[in-house]
C-alpha cells in the first residue's frame, strides 16, 4: 500500500473538468513506452489506430508535398480525414497539430 494519498475524485460531468482532467493523465507519462500504455488502457483499439492515423497523416500533410489523394492511396486513411487534419493543421484556432510538429521537429 503507498503512503502517498490520491487526490479525492468527485463525479463530474462537467466538460471542463474531465478535459483537464485528461490533459493531467496524458501529461503524467515520462516516455514514449510509457505513454503506449496509457493509451492502451485508456482507448480502444480502433481509437488508438485512429490517432495513429490522423498523426502520421499530419506529418504527411506537413512534410510532403504529397495530394489528399496520394495520402489516400498510400495509407489508405479515409479522405474526409485527411481533409478534416489538413483543416485542424492549416485553418483551426487549436493549433496541436503545429505545436507538436514544431516542437518534434525542434527536438531533432
Amino acid at each position: 500500500m503507498s503512503s502517498i494519498e490520491a487526490p479525492a475524485v468527485a463525479p463530474t460531468r462537467d466538460p471542463g473538468a474531465l478535459s483537464a482532467d485528461r490533459c493531467a493523465a496524458l501529461l503524467t507519462p515520462s516516455s514514449g513506452e510509457e505513454m503506449g500504455r496509457l493509451l492502451v488502457d485508456l482507448c480502444t483499439p480502433a481509437e488508438i489506430r485512429t490517432l495513429a492515423e490522423r498523426w502520421h497523416v499530419a506529418r504527411l500533410l506537413d512534410g510532403s508535398k504529397l495530394s489528399y489523394r496520394e495520402i489516400h492511396d498510400a495509407t489508405g486513411v479515409s479522405t474526409t480525414t485527411i481533409v478534416r487534419v489538413a483543416r485542424f493543421l492549416k485553418q483551426e484556432p487549436n493549433r496541436g497539430y503545429r505545436l507538436a510538429l514544431d516542437s518534434l521537429g525542434a527536438a531533432k
